[in-house]
């Protein structure tokens, strides 16, 4: 499988010596566009659940505890768009539908995956880097925050002979 970074894009722009495209203009604008759709939280979700099998609208929004209805059917729409997911209206009363990954979809689905499995792998030490990294944070607000010896910076005249 052909990753993002990997890929022969060259009908897209320059490549950079290390191998990732650079986009000009509406090329560019177009690709970060796509990239802010399948690398949204709510979207990466939506493809690991429809990487399952097919889901109706309300098994997905249980699955993805804490998405809004609004923001499932947005996120929906958007891969859909994109060519990610497919939308199927069985007709039943009422109406059943359904969504499900496209072929599009499914070669997108180990790249998330491995993300996932990448987040899962690290959790623990990207856990340790923020607590380090907010200690440290806070210890420099601290240090800012207290009044600090500026003699070196500062002179004072001595007092000495008043001049006549």
């Amino acid at each position: 499988m052909r990753r993002y970074h990997e890929g022969n894009h060259s009908h897209l722009g320059t490549h950079a010596p290390s191998g990732g495209a650079h986009y000009s203009g509406e090329q560019g604008a177009f690709a970060r566009d796509v990239l802010d759709r399948i690398g949204d939280k709510w979207s990466v979700l939506v493809i690991c659940r429809l990487g399952e099998r097919p889901h109706r609208f309300n098994e997905l929004r249980r699955a993805a505890a804490g998405i809004t209805q609004r923001m499932l059917t947005s996120t929906l729409r958007g891969l859909e768009r994109d060519g990610v997911v497919s939308r199927t209206v069985h007709p039943t009363t009422p109406p059943r539908v359904e969504y499900a990954l496209t072929r599009a979809g499914r070669s997108l689905l180990s790249i998330v995956q491995d993300l996932c499995n990448w987040t899962d792998e690290h959790l623990g030490s990207i856990r340790a880097a923020r607590q380090a990294y907010d200690q440290r944070l806070a210890e420099s607000f601290a240090d800012e925050s207290t009044p600090t010896q500026h003699a070196e910076l500062v002179s004072t005249p001595e007092p000495g002979p008043v001049p006549e």
